[in-house]
């Protein structure tokens, strides 16, 4: 599965990009649940968000949903710090 977070905005509206890919790790199961839980908990379309917060865009195995501070759920905030930590 490949997992990747592009998050946008912020004060400074610096553009961050990491992705990671499970095929080969042995947490894969536990990176695949909580990727299916972000996405089904996200929107297909990018959502309003506050002055100077991040927004996201999750892709996992070509699948793109939208997301944005402060209504992340528990997942996505997990998940986007995972990717964006261990990411390349």
């Amino acid at each position: 599965m490949r997992i990747q977070v592009r998050r946008t905005g912020g004060f400074a509206g610096i553009e961050r990009y990491a992705e990671v890919d499970t095929a080969d790790r042995p947490d894969a199961a536990e990176w695949h649940a909580l990727a299916d839980q972000a996405v089904a908990a996200g929107r297909s379309t990018p959502p309003l968000g506050v002055p100077d917060g991040f927004a996201y865009q999750l892709t996992v195995d070509g699948k793109t949903v939208y997301c944005a501070d402060p209504r992340l759920t528990d997942e996505q905030r997990r998940l986007i710090s995972k990717v964006l930590k261990e990411g390349a």
